[in-house]
């Protein structure tokens, strides 16, 4: 089902699919709803895998990865007149490959909502919980999904929570629960998974770039306030410089010009309506929502990886080699940690014959991949590139 065209949409593919947004019921305590996102593959959508999409943040909307990432929507980066900002098909679309579910989670972001505030509390394992509740749900609701194969999938802080759906699942599929999931890996990209070489890659990291000098790297072995101390007042600080300073507004030629324009876009009262989105619930959409608390968890996830891959599930973790905020050197640490025999060693992988990240090949099935000058988000960054990499990874073959 296309949106509507007084949405002012300019899809230009006549078989591009976005077949429905509608909310899932998660926590009937409290009333809360994910929201979702289908779009079907353009291939073949009866025998093309099933991804399900988490986005990061936490509580930052999975339109994120619909229309900025992977999805077959981006926004035209034309200056902000007042009208409706317009979208257009995105060429490099994992839908070329597969259906996605882009899923609003946990409760409070995009469009997902709890009738009582306690709803809202979220931590890692409730919210591995609920998207594992919805998918089950949703499969119910959607048999024809059923047999195809299943990817959990996301990046940034999603990738601590991906392989704690897919465990869900497995220990699912291993009691019998109906519906039995065709589940056959997952992937991460630039993945916060809890372990301290995430924190502390970030200064060797940006010393390796050249970002911070040799003195100021040095001074890394003296003695520092406790995280606490040094963060404890972040957020009201940031709250009062903004009242104080509102921030600019950016540029058309900025790359975060478009998250703007899905503000704008994701507010108007035609979208709601063409959404469906339910009255009286989110108010206002934000792109990523830090109103509501987030207990950030510092428990790793290592043993998650080891059961999926004892299990011989698939598993590709993919980093931007330019992201300060999870360095690929830090994460190329973890997944070593795993212990996994190496197939094929550190090497170049090419698309339109030029370089576009390196890689190595594990047994167990997992890959390893950097994406070259890509930041956090890869996708957002080198489209085309990541394009090439996941159909080559999902179809089996080597990058």
């Amino acid at each position: 089902m296309l949106l509507p065209p007084y949405l002012n949409f300019v899809v230009t593919a006549k078989n591009l699919c976005f077949n429905s947004f509608r909310y899932v019921e998660v926590d009937e305590e409290h009333g809360g709803e994910f929201f979702y996102y289908l779009t079907e593959s353009e291939n073949k959508p009866t025998e093309d895998p099933l991804l399900l999409w988490l986005t990061g943040g936490p509580r930052c909307s999975a339109f994120c990865g619909l229309v900025f990432q992977i999805g077959p929507l981006k926004f035209v980066t034309t200056e902000y007149n007042g009208s409706l900002p317009s979208l257009v098909y995105n060429p490099y679309s994992w839908t070329k490959v597969a259906n996605i579910i882009f899923l609003d989670s946990p409760l409070g972001s995009g469009f997902s909502y709890s009738r009582k505030y306690e709803g809202y509390d979220a931590n890692d394992t409730i919210w591995s919980e609920q998207a594992s509740k919805f998918l089950l749900q949703w499969l119910v609701e959607h048999p024809q999904f059923i047999s195809n194969p299943l990817y959990i999938a996301g990046d940034s802080y999603a990738g601590k929570i991906v392989p704690m759906v897919a465990k869900r699942i497995l220990d699912g599929i291993d009691e019998g629960k109906e519906p039995l999931l065709n589940l056959q890996g997952y992937l991460i990209g630039n993945p916060f998974i809890g372990e301290k070489v995430d924190e502390n890659s970030k200064i060797p990291y940006a010393h390796g770039m050249g970002i911070i000098s040799d003195d100021f790297f040095e001074c890394r072995l003296k003695p520092l306030p406790s995280l606490a101390s040094t963060t404890s007042g972040k957020r009201i600080l940031k709250e009062n410089q903004n009242i104080l300073h509102p921030p600019p507004f950016p540029d058309p030629g900025c790359r975060c010009y478009v998250y703007t324009l899905a503000y704008y876009w994701a507010n108007n009262n035609m979208v709601r309506k063409a959404l469906n989105i339910k009255q009286e619930t989110i108010k206002e959409w934000i792109r990523c929502n830090r109103h509501l608390s987030y207990p950030i968890e510092p428990k790793s996830n290592i043993k998650y990886h080891l059961s999926l891959l004892q299990r011989g599930y698939r598993a590709l973790v993919y980093s931007g080699d330019h992201d300060l905020m999870v360095p690929f050197s830090g994460t190329i640490q973890w997944v070593k940690s795993l212990n996994s025999s190496i197939v094929e060693d550190w090497r170049s992988w090419h698309v339109g014959g030029q370089v576009a990240g390196y890689t190595i090949t594990y047994s167990n099935n997992l890959t390893f991949a950097t994406v070259k000058s890509a930041g956090h988000t890869a996708p957002e960054y080198k489209s085309q590139e990541c394009l090439v990499m996941i159909m080559r990874w999902i179809s089996g073959a080597l990058l």
